[in-house]
Order: C-alpha cells, then structure tokens, then sequence
C-alpha cells in the first residue's frame, strides 16, 4: 500500500501491474485495492485470452503467447496512459469470442491484473509492477477448491506455460515487490 500512495503522490495518475501464476490471488488483491482505492479502473488480461484464429504453434512457442498483448496494449495501456476511455471487447471463454464493447474511464489508479499483463512488450506502460509468488502446492491445493474439474488442465497445460514466461521473461526481477502468497 505504501508503494502505491507513493506513486499515487508522484503520478496524477497510475498503472500498476499485479501478475503471478494461477491461484497466486491476482483477482484477490486486485479486488482488495479497488476496495481501499476508490477511484480505480480494474481491468483483467482473462479478457485477452487469444481468439481461436490466434491459437498458431508459432504463437504458442513465444513466452506469454497466448495472452492477446497487442489488443491489451491498444485498447487499455495505450488509452489509460494517455487519460482517454478504455474501450474493449473482453474475451468469453464459453464462446471463444468477443462480447460486446466496453468503456471504462481511466480512474486515479489503474489496475491490469492477470497473468502474462507483465510481459515484456508491455512493462514501459506501468508505474508500478507487483508479482505475486506461490508454492506448487499452495497453487495445487486452491484450484483444486476453485475449480476441480479443471484440475488436470491446469497442471498439464497452463500451469507449465506459465512457469516457462516466468522462467523467460524475469517477471520476478522484472517486479517493483513480490508478495509471496503461500
């Protein structure tokens, strides 16, 4: 909290970064600022999730591929840097498509949560980044109470995503703060 009044004291306005893997409590601590903050603008890197055109071995051999960061920096970093109105179409995971458009005007502090929302293309954009750390079994233990069905899909294929772009990118040594989270 001390890092963001500080930077909320330097900056007529701030964006900050909160990234980790799955489970880690992005959504959590997000929801947590947004309470204390109340001039906040939230938006969640689930909402740029590649549309299935996307989906290319090519892209998927990148570190952090399969987050849509050119529509994520076009549609929110770009336009919150500058003061303007965000205005996106949040990805459905049900439908694997785009819902309908969405603005949302820039508030005094700005949150992108999610993973891979500090990738490297998009890092120059933040005025503060925070990395949320977790232990294999605290992440296994809470997606299993959040979401068992989807478990396995979790260990076998995104889980390991994840730790290679963390592994590739220094998303740790990249953070203003890692807040471990176990």
């Amino acid at each position: 909290l001390a890092a963001i009044d500080r930077a909320l004291a330097e900056n007529p306005r701030v964006l900050l970064a909160i990234e980790g893997g799955a489970a880690s409590g992005k959504s959590t601590l997000a929801d947590l600022l947004t309470a204390i903050y109340p001039d906040t603008a939230l938006f969640h890197a689930d909402d740029f999730f590649l549309r299935p055109e996307q989906r290319t071995a090519a892209r998927y051999a990148q570190p952090g591929g399969n987050l849509d960061r050119e529509r994520l920096e076009s549609e929110i970093l770009i336009p919150i840097s500058r003061n303007k109105a965000a205005v996106y179409r949040p990805f459905n995971c049900r439908t694997l498509s785009l819902r309908e458009p969405v603005t949302v005007l820039p508030g005094r502090l700005n949150i992108v949560e999610g993973s891979y929302s500090m990738h490297p293309d998009l890092r120059g954009y933040y005025d503060c980044m925070i990395c949320l750390a977790i232990t294999p079994a605290g992440q296994l233990r809470r997606l299993e109470q959040r979401n068992p069905s989807m478990l396995r899909r979790f260990v076998d294929e995104w889980i390991p995503l994840e730790n290679r772009y963390f592994e590739e990118t220094g998303t740790e040594s990249a953070a203003d703060m890692i807040v471990d989270t176990a």
